[in-house]
């Protein structure tokens, strides 16, 4: 086959998806399935307060599987916590992992997997396929409705001596089974509704006008986008709103599985920096940043960015693509606002002595390759500084 012709072949990994209301029932024929006998099962205090790691747990029981549970992380789980959790993973005789909970407890689960079966430490696998061994078997249930992290290809692990938000990124990280039940989005704070929202928009707009992009990615990216418009401010404004709920868990569904397989761009790389450093909720982080990072990429797609101010529901009709591209952004700019969204850097810590510094980093991410307009030091400073 001519080289040249490699250049339009792409692939779309996803694990075996069970959504719907009641879907945490499944848990237990799930493990059961892909040969668990004991399972070591990843979760936070909220999600087990929440009562879900109980339901969870008496599903692996009827199946006849043992568990044992790990809770001990972080907002933005540290390395320090992947260590402590693997090593009990490996004297606790469990054969396989399960995730309960949003983006911090399955990265977690991720990344015991890793260190399970290839040993060493985390830091070892940042970056893109470094994994080489098999991993245990997953299976992850999610609970926030925005990390899309239960079918992506991503663990996020903050580097405690760096206080760097490392990515860690491989097809290996696909769980065998991800369960998504709206149900558990019911017991969340409207902050944390928010901010996981604001996520899961985040990695559909990055997906879509990413490098890597293709057209399976593009449908999903945008599909998204067309749900969480429609439906975050409700999922804010109303716990019990089972319609928004459910609109919202497949929002974070399908912006997952587009951002798995596009990967991500300028406002994660330079998020992930925020996040190590300050120790923020990764979705208000992202909330901020986006809009200026929005308004630096649209000269490099801008058919693509008055795509997404459709999808967003501004009409477009009448309008060249420009001026309905800088209407997407100002309509990103009010849903952020409506739903209590920090606007300013400024607001949750960030300083002016930190920017050089968080550059520089962002340089280094994974996630900046697929950006859609090159990038240089000075000009994330300046996105950084705007921000401010």
């Amino acid at each position: 086959m001519p080289e040249n012709n490699l250049l339009h072949i792409s692939k779309f990994v996803a694990p075996e998806v069970i959504f719907g209301l009641g879907a945490l029932s499944q848990v237990g024929e799930s493990a059961y399935r892909i040969g668990i006998t004991k399972a070591f099962l990843v979760s936070d205090r909220g999600v087990m307060e929440a009562g879900w790691v109980d339901k969870a747990l008496a599903y692996l029981k009827e199946l006849g599987i043992d568990s044992c549970v790990w809770y001990d992380l972080t907002t933005n789980p540290k390395d320090t916590e992947v260590a402590v959790a693997a090593g009990q993973y490996l004297e606790s005789g469990c054969d396989g992992i399960i995730a309960v909970g949003g983006g911090s407890p399955i990265d977690v689960a991720k990344a015991i997997a890793i260190l399970a079966t290839n040993g060493g430490q985390i830091k070892d696998y940042e970056g893109v396929n470094k994994i080489t061994s098999p991993l245990p078997p997953m299976v992850i249930v999610s609970s926030t409705g925005g990390s899309g992290a239960e079918v992506s290809q991503f663990s996020m692990i903050v580097e405690k001596k760096r206080q760097v938000k490392m990515a860690i990124i491989s097809k290996s990280l696909i769980p065998d089974i991800a369960i998504v039940d709206p149900l558990l989005l019911q017991t969340k704070s409207a902050r944390l509704t928010a901010a996981t929202g604001v996520d899961a928009l985040s990695h559909a707009i990055e997906a879509y006008v990413s490098l890597a992009a293709t057209a399976l990615t593009d449908v999903h990216a945008l599909a998204a986008m067309r749900l969480i418009a429609s439906n975050l401010r409700e999922s804010v404004a109303c716990r019990t709103n089972l319609e928004a709920k459910s609109a919202m868990a497949m929002a974070s569904l399908q912006a997952g599985l587009a951002f798995s397989n596009a990967i991500l761009g300028a406002t994660h790389a330079m998020t992930h920096q925020v996040d190590g450093l300050l120790d923020l909720h990764h979705g208000e982080t992202n909330g901020i940043l986006m809009p200026y990072v929005m308004e630096f990429n649209m000269i490099s797609c801008g058919e693509k960015f008055a795509n997404i101010a459709e999808a967003l529901g501004v009409q477009t009709t009448g309008l060249g693509k420009w001026k309905a591209a800088e209407r997407g952004i100002v309509a990103v700019r009010k849903l952020f606002r409506d739903i209590g969204i920090p606007q300013r850097l400024s607001e949750v810590g960030m300083r002016e002595e930190h920017v050089q510094k968080l550059s520089q980093n962002a340089l280094k991410d994974a996630c900046l390759v697929t950006n859609p307009r090159d990038t240089s030091a000075a000009e994330i400073e300046d996105l950084y500084r705007r921000a401010l």
